[in-house]
C-alpha cells in the first residue's frame, strides 16, 4: 500500500504527515523555526533552518512508523507564501529570506504602482510591502550587490524540493503571491517582470499543484532513508493547500485559516476581481481554478505575543477560558501587530488596547487579543463573500483552531456556525500530501480532495452575537489610533 508524504514550510513551524492511500494519517512531526527582526518592520528567517526542520520532522517519521516511511510513493509541499529568497548560482542563499510579514517596501509599491497602473487586473492585487516583487525591487536599491550575484528566486517550500529534485520551479498558487504572475492566464507576466526590472532567467517554471516534477535525486533518498524511485509534486502555496487539504476547491467553498497570520478563503472557478481591492484573486492549487482572499496580517500571533508579554503560557490562558469566554471583555484590542493588508493594506499599522483601567487584569487583556482577531475576520467577511450567501457552516483550519473558547467566539462574532475537521490542524500539509497522491495516480481531484468528516462545531449564540457587532463599529473607527501608534513609532 503505498504512503504519500506532505510537509508544510510554515511560518513559526513545518509540519509533516504521513498518509496512506485511503487517507488515514499514520504520523505527524513538526519542529518550530525562528524568525528574525533585525530592524523595525523586517522579518526574515535563515533558509537553512527550513532544511535542518524538514531532515528532523522525516527523521522523527522514520522512527515512528518505519514500514509506512519505506513505502513513501510522493511527496508533495506546501508553505508560506510572498518571501524573497535569492540563490547564487551554486544555489547558495545569499542573503537571509524575506518573509511575507516584512514591511520594508512600502516605497517601491508606490513605484510598481506607478510604473504599472495596470498591475491590479494583472496579479489580482494592487501591489502591497509582504509580496516578493516589491522586495526585489528594494534589494535592487538598497544590496545592489546581492541583487547583482542573483541566479535564481525561489519561495521556501520550492528550495526544500531544490535541494531534494536539483529543479527550480514553483506552482500556480504560490507564484500567484509573488504579484509577478498573469493571474488569468497563469504563467509569468513579462510587463510586471519588466517593470520590476526582474531578470526573466531567474524565475523558476510554473506547474500546476497536482503535477509531477521529479523524482528525488538517488542521493537523497538514502540520506532519508527511502528506496524506489519517490515522486515529487508540484505542491501549493499554504492558503491552496490548506483548501485542498479540506476540500475547498469548488466555487463558493469559504473557510478560515488561523494560524500565524490569517486567512478568509473563498474557492471560483474563474478569475475575477474583486470589488475590494485588498481582495486577492489568486490561481488556485488545482488547475482551472482560482480563489478569492482576505489576507491578515495578524492571526495567532497576537496570542503568543501577549502570553510573552504576560509570561504565561498560551495554553494554559485559553485553559483558563474553558469552552467559552464568560462574556465580552471590557477592552477593546486592535490587532495591528505586524500592520494589516486587508482590508486597510498599511504595513505600519499598529496594534492598541482601548478601555485599560485599574480593574484590568490579564484574562481581560487575553480575551480581548482574542476578540480582536476575530472582529478583524468580521470586518472582512462581507467583502469576500459579498456575492455569497454565507449561510453555510464556516470551517476553520490551523493549529489556533483547537481552541474551542476561541472558535465559540468566532462564531458568535461572525453569526455563523463554525466548524472543525477532523485533522484541520495539519490541513496545508494534508493538502500537499493530496497533491503528492494526485501527482502519482492521476486521479481527478473531485475523487480525492473530499472534505473531511466534522469533528465539533460551534453555533452562534443571539445575545453574544448582538454584543459583539457593538463592539465592531468602533473597533473600526479605532483604526486612526492604530495610525497614531504608526506615527509615534516613527519620532
Amino acid at each position: 500500500m503505498p504512503c504519500f508524504l506532505g510537509a508544510d514550510i510554515g511560518t513559526t513551524n513545518l509540519k509533516a504527515v504521513l498518509l496512506d492511500e485511503r487517507e488515514r494519517l499514520l504520523g505527524h512531526a513538526s519542529r518550530p523555526l525562528r524568525i528574525a527582526r533585525p530592524r523595525p518592520g523586517w522579518s526574515e528567517q535563515d533558509p537553512q533552518s527550513w532544511w535542518r526542520a524538514f531532515l528532523a520532522v522525516c527523521a522523527e517519521l522514520r522512527d515512528q512508523v518505519p514500514n509506512a516511511w519505506r513505502r513513501i510513493a510522493a511527496i508533495g509541499f506546501s508553505g508560506q507564501m510572498h518571501a524573497a529568497l535569492c540563490l547564487d548560482d551554486r544555489d547558495r542563499p545569499l542573503r537571509p529570506a524575506i518573509l511575507w510579514n516584512d514591511a520594508r517596501a512600502q516605497a517601491e509599491c508606490d513605484a510598481l504602482a506607478s510604473a504599472l497602473p495596470d498591475v491590479r487586473r494583472i496579479a489580482g492585487v494592487p501591489p502591497m510591502a509582504g509580496f516578493t516583487a516589491p522586495k526585489l525591487l528594494w534589494l535592487r536599491k538598497h544590496e545592489p550587490e546581492t541583487f547583482a550575484a542573483l541566479a535564481h528566486i525561489l519561495l521556501p517550500k520550492d528550495y526544500i524540493r531544490l535541494r531534494l529534485t536539483g529543479e527550480y520551479m514553483t506552482d500556480m498558487s504560490d507564484a500567484a503571491g509573488t504579484l509577478l504572475l498573469d493571474q488569468a492566464a497563469r504563467r509569468w507576466s513579462e510587463p510586471i517582470v519588466a517593470a520590476a526590472g526582474i531578470p526573466p532567467t531567474t524565475l523558476p517554471r510554473l506547474a500546476e499543484g497536482n503535477e509531477l516534477i521529479a523524482k528525488l535525486r538517488p542521493e537523497m533518498a538514502r540520506k532519508l532513508g527511502l528506496s524506489g524511485a519517490v515522486l515529487v509534486a508540484a505542491g501549493a502555496g499554504d492558503a491552496a493547500a490548506g483548501a485542498i487539504g479540506i476540500g475547498a476547491i469548488g466555487p463558493g467553498d469559504s473557510f478560515i485559516s488561523l494560524g500565524t497570520s490569517g486567512q478568509y478563503f473563498m474557492a471560483d472557478d474563474r478569475y475575477r476581481l474583486a470589488a475590494e481591492p485588498t481582495i486577492h484573486c489568486f490561481a488556485h492549487g488545482l488547475p482551472h481554478r482560482w480563489y478569492r482572499m482576505a489576507a491578515l496580517l495578524n492571526g495567532a500571533d497576537c496570542l503568543r505575543w501577549i502570553s510573552r508579554l504576560l509570561g504565561a503560557d498560551a495554553t494554559v490562558m485559553l485553559a483558563r477560558l474553558g469552552s467559552s469566554p464568560p462574556k465580552p471583555s471590557p477592552l477593546l484590542f486592535l490587532p495591528y501587530l505586524a500592520g494589516e493588508r486587508t482590508p486597510h493594506d498599511d504595513p505600519a499599522l499598529r496594534a492598541a488596547f482601548l478601555g485599560v483601567s485599574h480593574s484590568t487584569d490579564s484574562n481581560d487583556l487575553v480575551r480581548s487579543v482574542l476578540e480582536g482577531v476575530a472582529l478583524s475576520f468580521a470586518d472582512v467577511a462581507e467583502r469576500v463573500e459579498h456575492e455569497a450567501s454565507p449561510s453555510a457552516p464556516l470551517p476553520i483550519i490551523g493549529g489556533a483552531a483547537r481552541s474551542a473558547a476561541w472558535m465559540q467566539m468566532f462564531a458568535d462574532v461572525l453569526n455563523r456556525t463554525v466548524v472543525l475537521y477532523r485533522g484541520s490542524e495539519h490541513a496545508s500539509a494534508w493538502g500537499a500530501a493530496r497533491l503528492a497522491r494526485l501527482a502519482c495516480t492521476g486521479e481527478r481531484p473531485e475523487t480525492v480532495c473530499l472534505k473531511p468528516r466534522i469533528a465539533q462545531s460551534f453555533d452562534p449564540r443571539p445575545a453574544r452575537y448582538a454584543a459583539y457587532l457593538r463592539k465592531l463599529e468602533p473597533f473600526r473607527r479605532a483604526l486612526s489610533l492604530a495610525r497614531l501608534g504608526r506615527k509615534s513609532e516613527a519620532l
